[in-house]
């Protein structure tokens, strides 16, 4: 690696420093003078933790939340909650000098609980075709820098409205159409449907099964995958072979606590799903000699008891994650000045393994996918 790593967290000297008890509170009565506090309160700023790749500031420089989101136990305040959050976030990131924000799965509404009318009637409230003026406002944010924000939010099927939802990856530019998100375009050049859905999400969601988006930026391509898309290989393979993209944004809401125990060995794992996360955004990386920029929600969900891993990170070519966001806690992660298209050549440089994979699996004529088998 020719990467060059360094993290700042304010975190990390308060133990030490007594004395810094004085000095984040006069930091903090600065910076909600000077807006980097959000309205609600919290002191975003103090939540990044940076990396540096390199000192050429042509290269993309990416925010990624590794936050909680919040679910109202009764009605829909929480939706109004992550709104709000979610365009402070975008602020400050911005203001750090962010090209690309990125949020977890479900940013607006959080998770799926049991199959209930109650939590039908909150989705519905927190599906995103109700919420198109602070849409506006969200895309109101590029510019001076900040070219994307990816977020994911359920929405209305525009085929069925009264049906399940779509669980959608939005990748907001400036050609994004606010007024009508289900329009050609943006179902074209700016949204993402999952294809994979675990358990209760067949439960609430449609799965287009075929969907995939790639989008070309002038850092390199990017190609889009949700939560439980990353547990199948097939998948991913296919934005690396057939759509040759650089990296690959996932964006989750996935768990960390599962037991896996075999006593016989005397191993146990508590935190399995957490253990298959960072396994499973490495291996990916690594079998398909891309980026896995990957954004995954933290913290405990009353309303199914879930505990969400976090851990969200970027992981190089090499299957190395190069930054990791906290298990427990709220972080945001801001990693200057990636080399996205160079380092891909880097690995390539060593093995090729593209090259050699279209040696032997030849693709199948207007299919997304490789055969062994010769005419």
């Amino acid at each position: 690696m020719h990467s060059k790593a360094k993290r700042k967290s304010a975190d990390r000297f308060i133990p030490v420093y007594l004395a810094a008890a004085l000095v984040c509170l006069l930091l903090c009565s600065c910076a909600a003078k000077s807006g980097l506090s959000g309205a609600s309160g919290k002191n975003y700023k103090n939540l990044i933790s940076e990396y540096t790749y390199s000192q050429n500031s042509s290269r993309i420089t990416i925010g990624i939340a590794n936050i909680h989101n919040h679910v109202s136990m009764n009605g829909t305040g929480s939706i109004e909650q992550n709104k709000k959050r979610i365009l402070e976030i975008t602020e400050v990131l911005k203001a750090n000098g962010a090209n690309m924000v990125v949020f977890p799965e479900c940013s607006l509404t959080g998770y799926f609980w049991e199959d209930s009318p109650e939590c039908w009637k909150y989705m519905r409230a927190g599906a995103l075709d109700r919420h198109i003026p602070w849409l506006k406002r969200l895309k109101a944010k590029l510019g001076d820098g900040l070219e994307y924000i990816v977020f994911n939010a359920i929405r209305l099927d525009p085929n069925n409205p009264q049906g399940k939802f779509r669980n959608s990856v939005f990748v907001l530019d400036k050609n994004f159409d606010c007024e009508d998100i289900s329009a050609e375009a943006n179902e074209k050049n700016h949204i993402y449907d999952k294809t994979f859905l675990p358990g209760i999400e067949k439960k609430f969601t449609r799965s287009p099964q075929t969907d995939h988006l790639v989008i070309n930026t002038r850092w390199g391509r990017f190609g889009f995958a949700t939560c439980y898309d990353m547990c199948f290989p097939e998948f991913f393979r296919e934005y690396a072979n057939a759509d040759r993209v650089e990296a690959i944004i996932e964006l989750s809401s996935w768990r960390g606590t599962s037991q896996r125990e075999y006593p016989g060995m005397d191993v146990r794992m508590d935190n399995y799903y957490g253990y298959i996360w960072e396994l499973m955004a490495s291996s990916q990386a690594t079998f398909n000699q891309i980026w896995v920029i990957a954004c995954n929600s933290v913290g405990f969900q009353d309303r199914g008891e879930y505990e969400f891993w976090g851990g969200s990170g970027v992981w190089a070519p090499s299957g190395v994650r190069l930054a990791g966001a906290s298990n427990r806690d709220e972080e945001l992660l801001l990693i200057r000045n990636l080399d996205i298209k160079g380092q891909v050549e880097y690995e390539k440089n060593d093995f090729y393994y593209h090259d050699d994979f279209i040696r032997v699996y030849r693709p199948l004529k207007n299919m997304r996918t490789f055969t062994r088998m010769r005419d």
